[in-house]
């Protein structure tokens, strides 16, 4: 069997900015829930059959209590953030096993259930569906893990993650910690741009392996001196934004595999399409079940 780990978060917000407005009579606006469970039923149509969705309850996860500049649900439309929940439920009664995180994020979700899966020897693939490149830090061919670009239809194994950073799988924190991530407010550090990194870690993969001297360094990059000394500067900071970068695989999930089996959408699914003003979407759902049996 293959294993999809969907980021429900991710389709949510990528949904709200490509879709027109879709307020009901109820004057609720479900134009990006709408379209992330539409999305869900043309990944069931492609064929697949164990299937998680990770989404954020809040924007908000331990990490803002290690760092005050962590990303905060600030600045999040107000009609977007109200589906959070309503997507939750929604995809619930689709009958889909969705990991719904509060004090860990959507991202920790993934790579924790895409670990468990890989241990399950019935597994020939699981795919990690977001094309956040926090997730390729779990990407490995051993355990058949790999990241999948949905919109851009693009499968990243660990070739394909050192083909587009420059690194193995296992050194994506080490590379955000040091030119930051905006997307989740790590700011990096000065002067290390992803040419520099991915050229310092491709050799030493991690940072405490970096020497605390350039002059030891045995790969040339520009301004090697004062990169070093950053570096050195800021080693509390850079092993805190590696820290927030690296994802927590304890968080909660599934039990075994088989919980993420899709065996067809829930009686209420058909009342929440409904208000959603997506009665298509139950009826695509419903027939779907009813054909695999």
């Amino acid at each position: 069997m293959d294993v999809h780990l969907v980021d429900g978060t991710y389709e949510l917000f990528r949904h709200h900015f490509a879709l027109p407005s879709h307020i009901t009579d109820e004057g609720v606006e479900v134009a990006a829930a709408r379209g992330v469970l539409g999305s869900m039923m043309n990944l069931l149509d492609q064929g697949a059959t164990h299937v998680g969705v990770a989404t954020d309850q809040v924007v908000e996860s331990f990490r803002n209590q290690l760092f005050e500049g962590y990303k905060t649900g600030e600045g999040t439309p107000p009609e977007l953030f109200s589906q959070f929940p309503l997507l939750d439920a929604a995809l619930e009664a689709a009958g889909f096993t969705v990991f719904s995180m509060v004090d860990h994020e959507a991202d920790d979700a993934m790579g924790a259930a895409a670990v468990k899966a890989a241990t399950d020897p019935r597994v020939n693939q699981v795919l990690i569906c977001t094309p956040d490149k926090d997730l390729a830090q779990v990407v490995n061919d051993e355990n058949h893990i790999v990241q999948f670009d949905r919109r851009r239809e693009i499968i990243y194994d660990q070739a394909g993650v050192q083909e587009k950073f420059g690194i193995s799988p296992e050194s994506i924190p080490d590379y955000l910690a040091l030119v930051g991530d905006t997307a989740d407010g790590i700011p990096g550090l000065a002067g290390w741009g992803a040419k520099s990194s991915s050229t310092v870690l491709a050799h030493y993969r991690h940072l405490e392996n970096i020497p605390a001297h350039h002059e030891d360094w045995v790969v040339t990059v520009r301004s090697a001196a004062k990169l070093a000394a950053t570096l050195a500067d800021q080693q509390e900071a850079v092993f805190l934004y590696r820290h927030l970068a690296t994802l927590d695989l304890n968080a909660p999930v599934m039990d075994n595999v088989d919980q993420l089996c899709w065996v067809g959408p829930q009686k209420h699914f058909e009342q929440i399409c409904a208000h959603l003003d997506a009665p298509r979407i139950a009826q695509r759902a419903f027939a779907l079940a009813k054909h695999r049996g």
